[in-house]
């Protein structure tokens, strides 16, 4: 049979699998110059459609093209032909680029971003309506934060903001942020603080500081996946216990505790990343009874906890800590701006110790100038003016986005309406996949990420979507939730169309 310019014969009366015997052939088509580079693959549907087989067949044989470099997947473009092995001879003598799959390490084949980094070029596009970045709204910055700045350093010739600064951070930073700790019910020091070049830092510095290969990491499903990256960079073995409304499910952590006795914790109780849950008082009491029962680390992700909408903020995990075994980290480019790039981790002093001898490794010290910035900050008190202020701005955008869904999201789709944080949860109607819908909402000029991305297990969770409502501007965020509804329904319609040929036999060369 042949579908768009490729001929595949499938017989079904040998042991070879089906996917194997599609890739085989594609891979042959390629290799002979017959599908020379740049052709577009038919997409996986209509290729199962033309051979009668199940999409997820035609799935993996892409999946096994790719593995072998032959062909990638670009988000809108679908699956193009790379190069083949017939165009690579006939150019021997002329020279090339390095065989890249041969060079990178294994380490760094274990971070794969293109769906997100197509979906942050897409969100980029000022024509594009983006709830799928995780930053705030660039209008809604402190730029009080930056004012004087120039001049405190040019005619006051105050240079420490351009010099080096101790690994761990300013001292006096260091000692504003145990004061922003203090209201939130964490005693510390100076010396438990450091400053850090973001959050995700923090996640990536404790994998190579707390995990050696094999071991064991429980994180929350679904999770922040750049957590995952850096845990199953490291070797890590990833366990996930399952969230409902109330937070992580305490009572199968403590049956994986009890069986598996892992090394680390990674959990988001406050207003997480993606569902926009917030853990329950009395399972954040409990998390750390386990931890001191059998005396594992917890890592508590603070990103989004002072952005609270609804009710009061919870007591954070690291406040009722008084063994030293939860790491709090938590960042500033969620609430002042993402560019400075400044985060900070309270923990055990013999923690922050062994962290800073491995930042020394990475980049030696955060930016002297985003420190200076963000202390001058704090001690004006502008950060708690700041934080008041935006608080009201996300609430409202949030009520419209929720608004908007109840007004267009077609029947069989719910959603979160979270307390606080950056994000709108929704379940698509059955049957409806997220990863078809992103080419179809990029059509109507909108992008957003696939739950898939948040499962430590990709490809088991294609029915949910993780909608961000801080960083469209206010007037777009009704007009994108109404288009992204819009092509929803679009598919839902095209898979009526499908049911309708669902008993027609299709009959492939065998």
């Amino acid at each position: 049979m042949e579908v768009i310019g490729i001929k595949i014969a499938i017989d079904k009366s040998i042991n070879t699998p089906i996917y194997i015997q599609i890739f085989e052939q594609i891979r042959e088509q390629i290799i002979r110059g017959q599908l020379i580079s740049g052709f577009k693959l038919p997409p996986e549907r209509k290729l199962a459609d033309s051979l009668g087989v199940n999409r997820s067949t035609v799935l993996n044989a892409y999946r096994e093209l790719k593995a072998e470099g032959l062909v990638e997947s670009r988000v809108g473009n679908g699956t193009v032909v790379l190069s083949s092995i017939q165009e690579e001879s006939s150019n021997a003598n002329e020279f090339k680029e390095p065989t890249w799959n041969h060079i990178f390490s294994q380490y760094s084949a274990g971070f794969d971003s293109h769906l997100v980094k197509d979906l942050l070029t897409l969100a980029s596009r000022k024509d594009v309506i983006s709830f799928a970045t995780g930053v705030a709204a660039p209008e809604s910055g402190p730029i009080e934060a930056l004012e004087g700045i120039e001049r405190e350093i040019i005619e006051n010739r105050n240079f420490r903001a351009l010099f080096h600064t101790p690994t761990e951070g300013f001292t006096s930073l260091r000692t504003a942020i145990s004061g922003l700790m203090h209201r939130r019910g964490v005693y510390c020091s100076y010396e438990e603080v450091m400053v850090l070049s973001g959050s995700q830092q923090g996640i990536d510095i404790a994998a190579r500081v707390i995990l050696d290969p094999g071991d064991i990491v429980v994180v929350e499903e679904p999770t922040f996946f750049p957590a995952v990256q850096a845990f199953k960079a490291i070797g890590a073995r990833i366990l996930s216990v399952s969230i409902d409304e109330n937070g992580m499910r305490i009572d199968v952590l403590e049956q994986l505790l009890q069986r598996y006795r892992p090394k680390l914790i990674y959990t988001m109780p406050s207003f997480h990343n993606p569902s926009g849950v917030d853990m329950e008082l009395d399972r954040r009491r409990r998390l750390i009874e386990l931890a001191n029962r059998y005396r594992i680390l917890i890592m508590e992700d603070d990103a989004y906890g002072d952005l609270c909408y609804d009710g009061h903020q919870l007591p954070l995990l690291k406040s009722m800590d008084s063994s030293g075994y939860v790491v709090y980290i938590s960042t500033f480019s969620k609430n002042v701006y993402s560019g400075l790039r400044l985060g900070w981790m309270v923990a055990h002093k013999k923690v922050v110790e062994r962290f800073a001898a491995v930042k020394q490794v990475t980049d030696l010290h955060s930016s002297s100038l985003s420190q200076t910035i963000i202390e001058r900050f704090i001690l004006s008190g502008g950060i708690d003016r700041h934080m008041a202020k935006i608080c009201r701005e996300y609430k409202q955008k949030r009520d419209i986005m929720c608004d908007a869904l109840s007004k267009y999201a077609p029947k069989g789709m719910t959603w979160s309406r979270p307390k606080g944080g950056y994000y709108v949860w929704c379940k698509l109607p059955e049957g409806v996949s997220a990863l078809e819908l992103v080419p179809k909402a990029a059509e109507k000029n909108v992008a957003f990420i696939p739950g898939s991305a948040f499962y430590a297990s990709p490809g088991l969770e294609d029915g949910n979507l993780r909608l961000n409502f801080t960083f469209a501007a206010l007037k777009d965020i009704d007009k994108g939730v109404f288009r992204l509804c819009e092509a929803i329904k679009e598919l839902m319609q095209a898979s009526k169309k499908d049911d309708i040929y669902t008993d027609i036999e299709i009959n492939p060369i065998v």
